[in-house]
Formats: structure tokens, sequence, C-alpha cells
């Protein structure tokens, strides 16, 4: 089966646009999970963004905190940062640092 180049880029662009409502379940999860608002959080790091429209959509697959797997800090961190959303995931330490303290 021959791809040609406009078939290729987007098979990309799908694979990296389902990563990323991927890693950004893992974010809202791991908020949920911490007692945290993603909305909020995800407002903190990008101040002068518009509402994330996909994480307003992945909101609706997340489960209750007593529902789901353990979300490790290392995890969340590596994955907002695999995705270049350093601001993001500098938000997410800082709340990892109130937690332990």
């Amino acid at each position: 089966m021959n791809m040609n180049r406009k078939e290729i880029d987007e098979q990309v662009i799908q694979n990296y646009q389902e990563n990323e409502k991927m890693m950004i379940l893992i974010f809202a999860q791991w908020c949920i999970n911490h007692d945290l608002d993603p909305e909020e959080i995800y407002a903190q790091a990008y101040p002068n963004q518009p509402k994330n429209e996909i994480l307003t959509e992945v909101l609706e697959d997340t489960v209750s905190k007593n529902e789901s797997d353990t979300i490790e800090d290392e995890t969340v961190l590596n994955v907002l940062q695999l995705f270049g959303n350093d601001d993001l995931a500098f938000v997410v330490q800082n709340e990892i640092e109130k937690r332990g303290k």
C-alpha cells in the first residue's frame, strides 16, 4: 500500500492530535486525582489563551478520584514536557511542591 505525501501528512497530524488528547487526559485526570481543577491549572499556565476546547472535551472522559489509577507526578510532568507544555509543567510542579509541604 503506497501512501502519497498528503496521506502521510494527514496520518502524522491525526496521530499527533490523538496523542495530544491522551496527554491532556493524563493531565486532567492527574488534576482530579489531586483535587485540582484542570481548567484552573491550565488558565494559570496560559492566562492569555482562550479556553482549551480539547481539555473541555476530555474532561468528559475523566473518572472520579476513587475510580482512577494512580498517575505519578513524574509521568504527568514528562508527558507535558514531551509536548512542549513547559509553562503547564511549571504550574504542575508548583502544585506538587505545595502538596509536599
